[in-house]
């Protein structure tokens, strides 16, 4: 009878310390695999996008594409923001940009940008300027911001003076659909945190 306890005891345990390590396992076989910003740095920096031809180019185009793609919103917008994808962007055709930011854009943001122009006027320069400010906040508590510190919003702009002005005069929707497909990715992170406002309800609820 005691050995049958003992026996049944150690069972239990043997049973949960296994249920312990087939969890740890699981558990760090998916964050192995999850993509993170870091893991993104590096495969940029890894693949000389500029030397690639024929299905081994499209392939590395795809796999930034995915890469990007599984990242969190915050993480998408602060890399963005480095120009992590600057010199890969320059050495695509326009062909490549065209695919690279339909597959990056996030879903629905076409529907945002007509939603958006059906703001008030009011309305929509506030937004742009709240996601500006949101935009310069981020970068200058990135490493390596240069901002004015922890929530400093006096670091450089997030786009140029030159298309935020143009965006104001002529709509973001004419504006946009008129765009190269360089200005678009300039325009990008702007995008996002306009589309991240108006599912988040900042817009609607006003000051």
């Amino acid at each position: 009878m005691l050995n049958q306890r003992r026996r049944f005891l150690l069972g239990a345990v043997v049973a949960i310390v296994g249920i312990w390590v087939v969890a740890w396992a699981g558990h760090w076989f998916f964050e192995s695999r999850k993509m993170t910003a870091e893991k993104l740095r590096a495969y940029v920096g890894s693949v000389d996008f500029s030397k690639l031809t024929g299905a081994a180019r499209a392939k590395a185009l795809k796999d930034l594409e995915d890469r990007l793609n599984a990242l969190s919103y915050e993480e998408r917008q602060r890399l963005r923001g480095e120009g992590l994808m600057s010199d890969w962007f320059a050495e695509m055709t326009e062909e490549e940009k065209a695919q690279f930011l339909e597959a990056t854009m996030p879903t629905g943001f076409k529907q945002m940008i007509n939603a958006f122009e059906q703001l008030p006027e009011e309305k929509r320069h506030k937004a742009i300027d709240d996601a500006l400010k949101r935009m310069r906040t981020a970068n200058n508590r990135a490493p390596g911001g240069g901002g004015a510190g922890r929530g400093g919003t006096n670091g450089p702009a997030p786009i140029s003076p030159e298309l935020e002005a143009k965006i104001r005069t002529m709509g973001l929707n004419s504006f946009y659909s008129q765009s190269s497909a360089q200005t678009k990715a300039e325009l990008a992170p702007l995008l996002e945190e306009l589309q991240h406002g108006m599912e988040s309800g900042r817009m609607q609820r006003g000051p």
